[in-house]
């Protein structure tokens, strides 16, 4: 069996994970990085939009109350309030030193960074590189990285953290080449895992977000926050089915685009909540001034925070007004030329020209909501993302807390680059804290760990994992989708009971070697226990707010406005406890932004 000893060892190479292990090397630490996938390819090339940082580039109002201010409205106040204060006072400065390190953004006419406008930011405050900041991010880091000479373990998958009494000892991952095994020797593990979208069957999520990060954590004894909130992207394809909820990025909308039902009608008007009525425009004239002059209009529906957008789209979608379909209009051709458009957004004309056959600078395209993102995740301290287990951290996606109940666009490349640096030098600084008395790998179990991943060889005349997943995507999306009724997840958390004792007489065929059917059954013990975490903290919260909406409570709840959920691996391991703990009070000074 491999062995390797490092300071900090970082799961996930996605934006997080790489920003981590850049800020653990550049600390001192002997940093590895242990990716799924190929290095380069996280999904954090999906985050088309841009970083959300006020910067004041375009607007010098722009500051980080404003965006502290913004982001907090868009989590309908239930974010953590003092990492959505980190975050908003560190992104300019992060954007920066990308922009030191290689990244090329777009341009104002002054030679500044060029920032656009997103649903739910009151300025034009997402630093852009046309359509694709998320891989010019990804690839900076990802030369940073390597230059500085961090190991790097790609195609390798962890599926266990070991501990030593309370503290994080290593991990415990297979070569998904040779199915080999790996033990890492460590007293710092970052997950930086990415989400849980593959637990449900339309989503924009590729196929390594099985909630790897969520479930680890878990059984290390970590306890997760938010998770029945969870973020229906308003735009992903609907046509053809091969690329059925493939992202559309929101900058089609802040570069002009609106959303249109099948009888022509802009509908968002109809579906502006009071919360947002004194900042959101409710005439076509004021919703089209506003993009030339910002100081005397209001912003259009379209740039609604994405919860508000993806509930109205489904409502026009059930009341019949839906395309052919089943999706909604999205329409930029009449509103800009084609030139604006394919320079402005040329990953989105190549996106719909060779998978759908159409021309954005010249038709409009048909959208609808798909699963993109969770704000739930792992309850971290905000100003070292270190978990409730000491030497185990989490950042970005597989964190909760920084987005409340609702994430803004461009606010997730933020919290990546602020959270990345941070747990990299709090892993680091406790890592070199500890000395020569480190917390050490037990080998019962390594022993235990290895049994664990091959049991599913020893099972005979089981079930196919992917028979199991299928269903478990189509039970999800179901009944635990953007909109939910306690009858209805009722029903999910029985079905995914009867999916987690169809798991556990799971087969899988062959040899270790290249075998996607072994990979898929360890990973759907994650997302077994992941979904259940979603199912049975939305059936607990009775109220609507956010990426939460229950049909059966409309509105959102004062009560339940002060409170998180948190959920951990109950006694047996099988299954999910949970209870509640008021939100952390936000200071008066900060209070004051909200008047």
């Amino acid at each position: 069996m491999e062995r390797h000893a490092y300071d900090v060892v970082v799961i996930g190479a996605g934006g997080a994970g790489l920003r981590a292990a850049i800020a653990a090397h550049d600390a001192g630490a002997r940093t590895a990085i242990v990716c799924k996938s190929l290095l380069g390819k996280a999904h954090t090339v999906m985050a088309e939009g841009g970083i959300a940082a006020a910067m004041g580039n375009r607007w010098p109002e722009d500051n980080w109350e404003v965006h502290f201010r913004d982001t907090m409205r868009g989590g309908k106040m239930l974010n953590n309030w003092r990492m959505a204060q980190l975050h908003a006072q560190e992104a300019p400065e992060r954007v920066q030193e990308l922009e030191d390190w290689g990244a090329l953004f777009d341009r104002t006419d002054d030679g500044l960074i060029s920032q656009r406008d997103f649903g739910g930011h009151k300025y034009a405050r997402l630093a852009h590189v046309g359509d694709r900041t998320g891989l010019e991010m990804i690839r900076t880091l990802q030369q940073r990285a390597v230059a500085l000479g961090i190991d790097v373990f790609m195609e390798c998958t962890v599926t266990d953290v070991f501990k030593d009494g309370d503290a994080v000892s290593g991990a415990f991952a297979y070569w998904r080449e040779s199915g080999r095994f790996i033990v890492f020797e460590a007293p710092s593990v970052i997950l930086a895992t990415g989400g849980i979208g593959k637990s449900f069957k339309v989503t924009s999520n590729s196929w390594e977000y099985t909630g790897d990060g969520h479930a680890l954590a878990m059984r290390a004894g970590a306890s997760l926050i938010n998770m029945e909130f969870v973020q229906f992207h308003p735009t992903g394809m609907v046509w053809p089915p091969s690329v059925k909820g493939l992202l559309v990025t929101e900058s089609v909308r802040g570069d002009g685009g609106i959303l249109k039902n099948s009888q022509g009608e802009r509908f968002m008007f109809d579906y502006i909540p009071e919360f947002f009525k004194a900042e959101t425009a409710d005439t076509v004239e004021e919703a089209d001034a506003w993009y030339d002059d910002k100081k005397n209009n209001r912003r259009p529906p379209e740039l609604l925070p994405r919860d508000e957008v993806a509930r109205a789209i489904n409502s026009e979608i059930k009341a019949g007004r839906g395309t052919p379909h089943g999706g909604i209009y999205l329409d930029i051709a009449s509103r800009r030329t084609p030139e604006f458009i394919r320079k402005r957004l040329p990953s989105m004309y190549h996106q719909f020209k060779e998978l759908a056959d159409v021309d954005i600078t010249a038709e409009p395209m048909e959208i609808g909501p798909t699963c993109h993102y969770v704000m739930g995740g792992v309850e971290v301290d905000a100003d070292t993302q270190e978990s409730a287990v000491t030497g185990l951290y989490a950042v970005g996606e597989c964190s909760g807390g920084m987005h409340g109940s609702n994430r803004l666009g461009g606010n997730s490349l933020g919290d990546l680059l602020v959270f990345g640096k941070r747990a990299g030098e709090s892993a680091t600084s406790y890592a070199s804290s500890l000395g020569g008395t480190r917390p050490q790998v037990d080998e019962a179990d390594v022993k235990a760990a290895q049994a664990s991943a091959l049991a599913p060889f020893e099972v005979e005349g089981g079930e196919n994992p992917y028979t199991i997943q299928s269903d478990l995507q189509q039970s999800m999306n179901d009944l635990v989708g953007i909109i939910r009724t306690r009858a209805e997840l009722e029903e999910s958390l029985r079905e995914i009971e009867a999916f987690k004792e169809r798991a556990r007489t799971m087969v899988v065929e062959g040899h270790r070697q290249y075998n996607p059917g072994w990979h898929l059954a360890l990973d759907l013990r994650n997302m077994l226990i992941v979904s259940e975490c979603i199912a049975k903290a939305a059936l607990a919260r009775e109220e609507s707010r956010g990426g939460h909406t229950r049909d059966d409570f409309p509105g959102p709840s004062d009560e339940w406005g002060t409170k998180n959920l948190v959920v951990n691996l109950d006694a047996a391991g099988t299954g999910v406890d949970l209870h509640e703990k008021p939100l952390p009070e936000m200071p008066d000074e900060l209070k004051g932004y909200f008047a």
